[in-house]
């Protein structure tokens, strides 16, 4: 893959940071992107959630939230493509501005609120699709919606023909009440949402990474309580560390990027330790290399997502990550990547 990003990127980040996002998609949609060259790997295939994925690196949802960009995310090489969050009813989010760059941490800072065109501009865009490759869905929650339940229950009926996998989202920061989802309600919230499905695509549920310990517990316990197939761990943080300029610390929203990799990563290991060895598990949070993905798969991820690295790394990241998984597993013998899932959350060592 040629990489133009480093020439393209001055432009990009000259722009607000919304008109260079869309100009990103359009560049995706368009083929203006160029595709993988190279195959993957045969050690990164791996079986998840009764799916088979060519490797195990995703993008996160939030990229690409109305699904516009699937297969133009694909041919740069990822495993899997997460769209959303979705909504029932479209939404313009919260005021502008909303999303801000944070380059000294290689971070972002959102208060995006579910921007997006709702489940009937997404399903008829997944009904359009001519593609295959692994595609899941992100619901949400509209800001107005009293009745939490029936947003994710109308989201998951109508969007569980056309994904291979569903995610609850009671994480995000910027809708007022979300999170208090992960708690009381959310065995109950699963459970109508398992009910709900036309076709029994896997379920997952996201969450925040602000939880502390006996709340991870719960939380996780509720989750598979109520029937989740999986997890995703975890989402944004509302935390400001000191690599965050006190300028920006002071925005509201969620904090994404590499100042997330180690809060999210040892949360994953709890999770794996709560949840079993068993459960399927999709680390997020600061992946910019193929140490960081090797770092979650050994914590207890079967798979991994990234977003906010690519608005600094460009493209190519996607590749690069795969070559440097694939060495790192040469390097210490094992042979396919599901061998090295939760590695370190055991206790194990090579």
């Amino acid at each position: 893959m040629l990489d133009l990003f480093p020439l393209a990127r001055p432009l990009l980040h000259a722009l607000d940071p919304e008109a260079a996002h869309r100009l990103t998609i359009r560049a995706l949609q368009s083929g203006l992107v160029p595709a993988a060259s190279k195959a993957d790997p045969p050690s990164l295939r791996i079986r998840v959630l009764g799916l088979d994925l060519p490797n195990p690196v995703g993008m996160a949802a939030g990229f690409d939230k109305n699904g516009e960009a699937i297969e133009g995310l694909l041919r740069l090489g990822f495993g899997f493509v997460e769209i959303g969050s979705v909504t029932p009813l479209p939404q313009p989010g919260n005021p502008k501005p909303r999303l801000f760059r944070v380059p000294q941490a290689r971070a972002v800072i959102n208060r995006l609120g579910f921007n997006n065109d709702g489940l009937d501009a997404a399903a008829a865009r997944l009904a359009a699709r001519r593609g295959t490759g692994v595609l899941g869905a992100n619901l949400g929650k509209n800001k107005d919606q009293t009745d939490a339940v029936a947003d994710y229950v109308a989201g998951a009926a109508r969007l569980s023909p056309l994904a291979d996998y569903l995610v609850i989202n009671v994480s995000s920061p910027n809708t007022p009440g979300l999170r208090e989802l992960q708690h009381a309600p959310l065995a109950e919230l699963v459970r109508a949402v398992r009910e709900a499905r036309v076709r029994p695509v896997p379920l997952l549920v996201k969450i925040a990474p602000d939880l502390a310990g006996r709340e991870i517990a719960a939380v996780v316990e509720a989750a598979l309580g109520g029937g989740a197939d999986g997890l995703i761990v975890s989402n944004t943080t509302l935390e400001r560390p000191s690599s965050i300029p006190a300028e920006l610390a002071r925005e509201a929203g969620g904090l994404s990027g590499k100042p997330l990799f180690a809060r999210s990563t040892e949360m994953l290991r709890q999770v794996r330790r709560i949840a079993g060895p068993t459960v399927p598990l999709i680390g997020v949070g600061g992946v910019a290399s193929g140490e960081d993905a090797y770092a979650k798969i050994r914590a207890g991820a079967s798979l991994v997502q990234l977003y906010t690295a690519l608005i600094y790394e460009g493209p190519s990241l996607v590749a690069r990550i795969k070559r440097e998984l694939a060495e790192l597993l040469a390097r210490d013998g094992i042979a396919q990547i599901q061998d090295a899932v939760g590695l370190d959350a055991s206790g194990a060592r090579l």
